[in-house]
């Protein structure tokens, strides 16, 4: 697993308001373990958190939430938290087994990102986004706009893009401290806890594959593949997993390569990142037409594993995306 460096992080920047009105102080720390606010059971208000730059508020915990994008839906109802939540949006595929009767329960607003107009009809206090995308002039309302009409937003710190905000790299700590955050927002710090346990407890039963296997994590693209590259989600994953991501020296999240840089790493398995838009059926049809990848001994052999795009992004599935690889990776034979 990646090693945690003492970069700020969002979560790090949460400031119990209330606690240094009590007579506690509240440091900023350092690290990502350091960040997770551990100590606030029953959440002391106004609580205020600057969240990828942005400075934000509660005064209580938020009872109308609109989640927007998988990351954000899911971790709310790995919470508990769905009697909280008003609709649903910009989903990306099928949520887990764990939680989808709960799930079901939910207006679904929009399979995109809902417009500012069709935001505040809502009446949401909360905007809980996957991406910072989610919370501009063209997607669910600029931020400062939202926070002036009384609506509060909240991005993924994990999806933070701003230097000194941006996990680099990503790392399971960063994951569970927003868990730990998004407990504290919603006053179910108990339950973010208990979350994070189960989570660490299955990540420690983890073993690495140990064959010094190459891998391409393959999201997206036709003419040019979109792929986890070496600092977000994708690679922290891979490296949980035993695996050695060819895109590993990119400095991104995600990044586009080329083919020609593909095989000439020929990875000893390809990821398949399975989505409505861009189906496992629809990328091995690709990779075997395409001339340029055919021959390659992964695809020639369907050395595959695959994983649901709900996973493949840093939120509360990335331990059992893990677990998938790990036991995916154990029916792959190598000569």
């Amino acid at each position: 697993m990646p090693v945690v460096t003492g970069r700020p992080l969002a979560a790090s920047a949460i400031l119990l308001t209330a606690l240094v009105a009590s007579g506690c102080s509240a440091s900023t720390p350092s690290t990502a373990a350091e960040d997770v606010p551990t100590s606030v059971a029953g959440s002391a208000y106004p609580l205020t958190i600057d969240n990828c730059g942005t400075s934000v508020t509660f005064d209580e915990a938020p009872e109308r939430t609109l989640a927007i994008k998988s990351t954000s839906i899911e971790m709310m109802l790995a919470l508990g938290l769905e009697d909280r939540m008003i609709g649903t949006a910009f989903s990306d595929g099928p949520l887990a087994e764990a939680w989808a009767a709960r799930g079901a329960e939910i207006p679904v607003i929009s399979d995109k990102v809902p417009g500012q107009e069709a935001t505040l009809e809502l009446e949401p206090d909360l905007v809980y986004a996957g991406w910072e995308s989610n919370v501009t002039a063209d997607g669910a309302g600029d931020r400062e706009v939202l926070a002036s009409l009384g609506v509060n937003t909240f991005v993924s710190p994990s999806a933070c893009q701003e230097p000194g905000y941006q996990p680099v790299p990503l790392t399971f700590d960063d994951v569970f401290a927003e868990i730990e955050q998004v407990g504290a927002i919603f006053d179910a710090s108990d339950a973010a806890a208990d979350l994070v346990a189960e989570l660490q407890t299955r990540l420690d039963a983890v073993t690495p594959d140990d064959r010094g296997l190459t891998a391409l994590w393959f999201s997206s693209g036709s003419d040019t593949p979109f792929v986890g590259a070496g600092i977000g989600a994708p690679q922290m994953m891979m490296d949980a997993a035993g695996l050695t991501n060819i895109a590993a020296d990119v400095d991104e999240t995600w990044s586009s390569l080329s083919w020609e840089v593909v095989v000439d790493a020929n990875p000893d398995v390809i990821v398949l990142v399975d989505s409505a838009w861009g189906s496992t059926e629809k990328k091995i049809s690709l990779l075997e037409a395409n001339p340029a990848t055919a021959q390659l001994p992964a695809v020639l052999n369907g050395r595959y594993l695959v994983v649901p795009f709900p996973t493949a992004e840093a939120g509360v599935r990335n331990v059992e995306a893990v677990e998938s690889l790990l036991t995916q990776l154990e029916a792959i034979d190598l000569p």
